[in-house]
């Protein structure tokens, strides 16, 4: 029989008791973010993995409204930049204004930009330059940024739901490889079904103004991310995440198939955020441990923006959700 610590019984008794907070804020965002279940649970998953993601939508789909309602709920500061292509780093960061002072002194004050905040929405990133989208790049990797040499700590928590419109790719920046590696996630938002569709009609075009109140706050969310790196992970889902991740990889011991489709795999980053990714949708399910089904279900937002395909392989039609469905089948 095995021997329950009291260590353990109280990591059991916190992941039930943050999991229904969690669930309780998924069901708040719901009542608000019609039809959008996934994109909501996995945007959760981010956060409590204390990741940024990239959300993949036509204009209209509510991401803006997502970023506000989980800044509701989860108790964060949030605000929203829209990239352009005349966007400067320096309206990003911020900038050093000259001031002066008593008796004709001058000195710089520095000036905090946007990007000072807990929450930040990164409207059509790949709008702005790669000057600017690198600017945001620093902030979301070493949590800080730098202005005239001086370095300047941005909020805890810190994440970044940037957005990325599908059409009309002309005059854009694509993201480079380093830059997409950066995000946890690639969250593709979709349009509702008839019947979500038909309860926003009635829910966003009457008098009535749903209010939302805050179930978490910005020390919880955080307590809530160290929580999530506590959870134990069974050697059957460490297995399957590495197979996963090295199986899409091309290379001299890659399967022909995959070195005829596949231009670059993923690297060690993608089983390092697929390893806290299913942890924290286990949190989010109320769960003590991830399975090998939190592996298969996180792989196509976990791995697509860290993979490219093949001209050859692009000329045939296939997608890369079909190339990481094919690698999936062989866990389950």
């Amino acid at each position: 029989m095995t021997n329950i610590t009291k260590t353990d019984e109280k990591l059991v008794e916190r992941v039930e008791q943050v999991g229904a907070k969690v669930r309780k804020i998924h069901k708040a965002a719901a009542s608000v973010i019609f039809g959008q279940d996934r994109v909501i649970e996995l945007s959760l998953v981010t956060l409590l993995a204390g990741g940024h993601a990239l959300l993949i939508g036509v204009p209209g789909l509510a991401k803006t409204s997502l970023v506000e309602t989980l800044g509701t709920v989860l108790g964060l500061d949030d605000k929203r930049i829209q990239f352009t292509p005349d966007l400067m780093p320096s309206d990003i960061v911020g900038s050093e204004v000259l001031e002066e002072g008593a008796g004709g002194r001058r000195s710089f004050r520095f000036v905090k930009g946007p990007v000072f905040t807990q929450l930040l929405m990164a409207d059509e990133i790949n709008r702005a330059s790669p000057k600017t989208q690198s600017a945001l790049l620093q902030a979301m990797q070493e949590q800080n940024v730098t202005v005239a040499g001086i370095s300047h700590e941005v909020p805890r928590p810190f994440h970044v739901l940037a957005t990325q419109n599908p059409l009309e790719q002309e005059g854009t920046y694509p993201l480079p490889e380093a830059q997409l590696d950066r995000f946890l996630l690639q969250i593709d938002v979709t349009y509702p079904d008839e019947a979500a569709e038909r309860r926003m009609l009635f829910a966003t075009t009457g008098t009535e103004v749903k209010k939302l109140k805050t179930i978490l706050s910005a020390n919880d969310l955080m307590a809530a991310q160290r929580l999530v790196r506590q959870i134990p992970v069974g050697e059957a889902v460490v297995d399957a995440i590495l197979k996963l991740v090295r199986s899409a990889r091309p290379g001299a011991d890659a399967e022909p198939k995959i070195n005829e489709q596949v231009a670059w795999g993923p690297g060690p980053r993608a089983s390092q955020s697929l390893m806290l990714a299913v942890r924290a949708k286990a949190l989010l399910e109320g769960r003590l441990a991830p399975s090998v089904d939190d592996v298969v279900d996180l792989a196509d937002p976990i791995l697509k923006h860290r993979m490219a395909l093949t001209f050859a392989a692009r000329a045939e039609g296939i997608r890369l959700h079909d190339v990481i469905a094919s690698l999936t089948e062989r866990l389950e």
